[in-house]
């Protein structure tokens, strides 16, 4: 059964043993950072912080700090199921659909998945309490200031709702919100981000961009938010998908955007055309502050909320944090729509010691001469896959996520220049923060698999090193003998 709200899940993870209730008073400035960042290498629980100084609002953090909790959030035992059931939709009903952003987009089209649209009612428990004007004031939330260095106080978890002023498409993604004052804050999109197209649409046309920021919604419309989904794709729909029921929406007061019903919190405003403000630094998920940059200001005109509501927040910081897990979940989610387009892949794997846009490591069935080399080509033209900066292919016969037998293979098997692909002035993720210039840089492609005669290699592959089977049978049967456990 889906659940119906942020609250449900909290009583699922306390249920599984998975959350811890902190009752001691906290400061939402860098304590409770701290706190999460020492749980959070820990692998521990989703932390619901009861007694925040200065406010009487309480704090959920790590609520999907797991690869577990991941699971107990989408409903799933084997988060690659998600992306088999979506293929098997496609498959069955549109076999003819092209490429994996057209087959997306026609999941919309399914009889089968009508009931999962989102539809809209007439009130929800986000409309409990209505703040308008005047008296808007974010000071009353438990906004966090995560790092020593960071510009101020950020909105680290927030479902921002947009509609293309073309289309009137609508969009959700997450992007962090810095507090400027009580009224405003950044909009921190990037250039490749949908929100981000939106407002220059709105900028050619002079007009001011409604938006709607939803905070506290349940995990699985959480998670939509922040899933590498083609242009013109509904979040919402996806998140229905998930949950095999559509999200119940609510009509904002002041903007013409629909928000989830069950939010705890919502603030809604607008976005100026040509107005900007510095916004950072912020310590990013790379494990450094990504700098301070002129970004969109939001303005809130009106807060809705529970009468009791929850803020949700995460931090980021040196992995493993919160956002690893988000991240390992859409490697497993998205690995069959990968592999629908490049069926030569077996596995995949975005090492969260790599903050995922930086390297991907690839197993292939090689099949012909420079195979590796059209596979990386291939990953590198399909969507967010474009901000990879290092892939790494290997053979069939290497477990990618085991990054020891990983290095094994690679250092064995390699010759540096041979084996090694440059592609100069690639788009690069903003937050990347090596290259010369922002946004455009270098990638690098390592072929990791055996070469074959047919690509220049006139040696013989010397045979790896096993012992024998009766060899292994016997030591086996006389391992306790030996003293060993």
């Amino acid at each position: 059964m889906a659940y119906n709200d942020l609250r449900d899940f909290i009583n699922a993870l306390e249920k599984r043993g998975m959350l811890k209730r902190i009752k001691t008073e906290v400061s939402s400035e860098l304590e409770i950072s701290e706190i999460l960042d020492r749980n959070s290498k820990n692998k521990d629980h989703a932390l619901l912080f009861e007694n925040v100084n200065g406010s009487e609002i309480p704090v959920l953090a790590n609520a999907f700090g797991s690869i577990e909790q991941m699971k107990l959030a989408l409903e799933r035992d084997c988060l690659e199921d998600i992306g088999n059931e979506m293929i098997s939709l496609i498959k069955e009903e549109l076999p003819n659909a092209q490429g994996i952003s057209d087959k997306l987009k026609m999941l919309s089209k399914l009889k089968e998945i009508s009931s999962y649209f989102p539809r809209t009612v007439r009130t929800g428990p986000c409309k409990e309490v209505i703040i308008r004007w005047h008296d808007v004031n974010l000071n009353k939330f438990p906004i966090l200031k995560c790092w020593p260095h960071d510009g101020g106080r950020f909105i680290t978890l927030p479902l921002v709702f947009t509609k293309d002023p073309e289309t009137k498409e609508r969009n959700c993604g997450m992007y962090r919100m810095q507090v400027f004052d009580e009224k405003t804050t950044g909009m921190h999109w990037h250039v490749h981000k949908h929100g981000a197209e939106h407002f220059r649409k709105a900028e050619k046309l002079n007009q001011k961009l409604e938006v709607a920021v939803a905070i506290g919604t349940e995990p699985i419309t959480t998670y939509a938010a922040t899933a590498p989904l083609p242009d013109n794709f509904d979040e919402m729909l996806f998140a229905g998908f998930l949950r095999k029921k559509g999200v119940e929406m609510v009509k904002c007061e002041t903007v013409d955007l629909e928000v989830p019903a069950s939010s705890e919190i919502v603030l809604e405003g607008y976005v100026n055309p040509k107005e900007r403000h510095l916004e950072g630094p912020f310590g990013d998920h790379t494990g450094y502050y990504s700098l301070s940059d002129m970004y969109p200001v939001f303005h809130v005109t009106c807060i809705t909320h529970r009468k009791n509501p929850i803020y949700s927040a995460t931090v980021v910081g040196k992995p493993p944090m919160e956002d690893s897990y988000i991240g390992k979940a859409t490697e497993r989610i998205f690995l069959p729509f990968i592999k629908l387009q490049i069926p030569e892949i077996v596995d995949m794997n975005l090492p969260i010691e790599g903050v995922f846009h930086n390297l991907c490591i690839v197993s292939i069935n090689k099949k012909y001469p420079g195979h590796a080399k059209k596979v990386m080509l291939s990953l590198w033209g399909m969507g967010q896959m474009m901000f990879t900066k290092v892939i790494i292919v290997l053979d069939a016969d290497v477990n990618v996520q085991n990054i020891e037998e990983v290095l094994w293979a690679m250092s064995n098997r390699i010759d540096p220049k041979r084996d090694t692909l440059f592609i100069e002035n690639a788009p690069m993720d903003v937050l990347e923060h090596a290259t010369d210039l922002p946004n455009i840089g270098s990638k690098m492609g390592i072929d990791a698999t055996k070469k074959w005669k047919d690509e220049g290699f006139t040696r013989e592959w010397p045979d790896v090193i096993e012992m024998d089977e009766k060899t292994k049978k016997l030591v086996g049967g006389k391992w306790k003998n030996y003293g060993f456990d």
